[in-house]
């Protein structure tokens, strides 16, 4: 085993070992979650299992080729990355396929699959933030020269993503502030940032309220009774069904689940395969498992962190650092929604749920920490032994 990583596999073992393993515990998982969808959209379950495996495939070979490559590359294509998504958003806004009311997908010709824009958008920005911070770096202090650079792009991929994605808007604007923060961009400036943002976001609801014939925000509706419904009155039980739903999953799993397939609740659960995946998981497989996935994805976290640390290259630090703050982000969102702490969001857990751009995308973004971290054991391996 340790000869087969070592010669295909370069780069961080656990993190290798853990991703693995994560990717085979969503084919057995999101096999077992999707029975609503099979009563919803129609199918089989193996249908959407080889269709999940596909995903699979997909996203371990990318995130295999990409850790080959040389980690230089990443900056030098960053902003070609960075323009490509906005092109990719604005064809999203004016041609996606929209599915369950919001168009965030490209369908992909001839195979059948859907992409969401907006997983690629937010890789882009994270790799064009980091190469700017290390271009600006010396220049933080002028709004002019060093912060207006790095706040246009997190405008505009945030401004394209809103309309029909409120929760990945919001999460990458904090995300971009939070690799600003470590970036070491003055604090008064960041809230400066932070204050515009929210502005901005009030300025645009009071037009959507004021001016209803433009249809600025069509999703908003959706939104406010995600805030609202989150609150348990006796008028919101119905529309609150689904969250209440998971909870009582969480409950029904007790310490060690009902067993893999076993699930009842997980059939009258509209997205227990994607947006309450932490929900079925529990149920099935108990809050013992839960504890471990948890503590699985918080040593992904630290070994990400310690990667991009040891860096001598900042760029290198910032990604790595954004990276593994967006993973865990999600999986966090996933949690505290499933178990009530936040209203309903599109955040799923990252290369568990049901695969598609997201899984993919999650891949890519750790084959670009395998990058670093190869490129980190090779100048290691390569350094001369001093003498004793």
């Amino acid at each position: 085993m340790k000869t087969l990583f070592s010669q295909y596999l370069k780069g961080d073992l656990v993190i290798w070992i853990i991703t693995i393993l994560f990717l085979a515990l969503s084919i057995v998982t999101v096999y077992s979650f999707i029975p609503v969808l099979v009563k919803i959209e129609g199918g089989s379950p193996t249908h959407y299992l080889l269709k999940h495996l596909m995903y699979v495939i997909m996203g371990f070979g990318a995130m295999y080729m990409i850790h080959k490559v040389d980690p230089k590359y990443f900056s030098k294509v960053s902003k070609f990355g960075y323009y490509f998504a906005i092109l990719l958003l604005i064809f999203t806004f004016f041609f996606g396929k929209e599915i369950n009311g919001a168009g965030r997908w490209v369908s992909i010709p001839f195979v059948g699959l859907t992409f969401q824009s907006s997983d690629f958008a937010k890789l882009a920005l994270f790799l064009y933030l980091s190469k700017l911070l290390v271009k600006k770096r010396e220049k933080l202090n002028d709004w002019r020269e060093g912060i207006w650079p790095l706040l246009v792009p997190i405008f505009v991929i945030c401004a394209l993503i809103f309309k029909d994605n409120l929760s990945t808007a919001l999460l990458l604007f904090m995300l971009s502030m939070a690799v600003l923060f470590l970036g070491q961009v003055p604090f008064t400036k960041l809230m400066s940032m932070f204050g515009a943002g929210f502005l901005l976001i009030i300025v645009i609801i009071g037009l959507h309220n004021s001016l209803p014939g433009l249809n600025l925000l069509p999703r908003y509706d959706t939104w406010k009774n995600r805030l609202t419904n989150n609150i348990e009155t006796d008028q919101n039980i119905v529309e609150n069904a689904q969250a209440l739903d998971a909870r009582r999953a969480i409950y029904n799993g007790q310490w060690l689940g009902t067993g893999v397939g076993d699930g009842k609740l997980k059939e009258y659960i509209p997205e227990a395969y994607a947006d309450f995946y932490y929900a079925s998981f529990v149920e099935e497989f108990g809050l013992v498992s839960s504890v471990f996935l948890v503590l699985m994805y918080l040593i992904l976290l630290f070994r990400i962190i310690r990667i991009g640390l040891a860096s001598k290259n900042l760029f290198e630090t910032y990604v790595c650092l954004a990276i593994g703050l967006h993973l865990m982000a999600q999986a966090s969102i996933n949690i505290l929604v499933c178990t009530g702490v936040f209203p309903i969001t599109g955040q799923n857990m990252p290369f568990l749920a049901m695969g598609g751009s997201a899984l993919i995308m999650a891949c890519v973004s750790i084959g670009i920490v395998l990058a670093i971290s190869a490129q980190q054991k090779n100048a290691t391996a390569s350094e001369p032994i001093p003498a004793s």
